[in-house]
């Protein structure tokens, strides 16, 4: 604990903000501490049960695609069977998993917190920030089991998984971005959540994740990436952990530039409606 303390206090030295913004700074891990507690309180597997949730997914789509659809694939350094392909599409479903989980619950955090709303001094640009960052947290449990699987099929350790900040960087910008701007829009349309689903259901087979970006037709391959910062995203989680090389650099500028637009637009959407929060709740 000391030595935590000692840290951030070195932390605080170098960065430069100011007492507010390291108290709401605090805040928000307080917050997103509660949250990832409260989610399976009580459960007897507890934390276990969002590495479930993910592995089980992971199994469900490697056997309708590998073993019912024969769909095979050949990475570098990864011999070419149904364990390979499993790999490969959960690289891919982590961002995808952290992103819909994190974006839905966020749609609802305001109108889910009418108390808070209503209260003049809470810092109500955390409300969507919580889920966010939880169900981002949640996918890092199946993070370490993707590298430790690949590290078991490969015998090796890609050292290229020094820059998984960067790429979730955009995830995390995107993923708060459109939970600011659907959570604002929430509160005065009900109907957003359901029609997030329905969206998010659409957008899923839109992005190679169950399938190669390779089969998508060449001419509007280059589409799917510009307009579609996730797509940008999983590709480059495969190169990061699987291939141990970065051929999606181009792309991942993209999907960070639409990204960072996305995250001030959603922010910018949400400040502008948040002054009639607490007369609609």
């Amino acid at each position: 604990m000391k030595t935590a303390a000692r840290k951030v206090k070195k932390l605080a030295y170098w960065l430069p903000l100011s007492e507010q913004w390291w108290a709401k700074l605090d805040l928000l891990k307080a917050l997103v501490q509660r949250d990832l507690s409260a989610r399976y309180k009580g459960s007897i597997l507890g934390n276990l049960w969002p590495l479930l949730n993910q592995l089980s997914q992971l199994l469900i789509y490697t056997y309708v695609f590998s073993i019912v659809l024969q769909v095979k694939l050949s990475l570098k350094g990864l011999p070419t069977n149904n364990l390979t392909f499993g790999l490969w599409l959960f690289a891919g479903l982590l961002p995808w998993i952290a992103f819909t989980g994190g974006l839905f619950q966020a749609s609802g955090s305001v109108v889910g917190q009418p108390n808070l709303v209503k209260k003049v001094v809470f810092p109500l640009a955390l409300l969507p920030l919580v889920p966010v960052l939880s169900a981002f947290i949640e996918s890092t449990f199946g993070l370490m089991a993707l590298i430790v699987l690949v590290a078991v099929s490969s015998n090796t350790i890609h050292s290229t998984l020094w820059l998984l900040p960067l790429v979730w960087l955009p995830q995390l910008l995107l993923t708060a971005g459109l939970g600011y701007l659907t959570a604002g829009l929430t509160v005065f349309l009900r109907d957003v959540p359901q029609t997030l689903g329905v969206i998010l259901n659409l957008w899923f087979y839109l992005t190679p994740l169950v399938y190669p970006a390779s089969v998508i037709p060449q001419e509007w391959r280059g589409w799917v990436f510009w307009l579609n910062p996730l797509a940008a995203i999983a590709e480059v989680y495969r190169d990061l952990i699987l291939v141990g090389e970065v051929t999606h650099w181009g792309e991942w500028g993209v999907a960070t530039l639409v990204s960072v637009v996305g995250f001030f637009g959603g922010l910018w959407v949400y400040r502008r409606l948040r002054p009639a929060f607490a007369d609609v709740l």
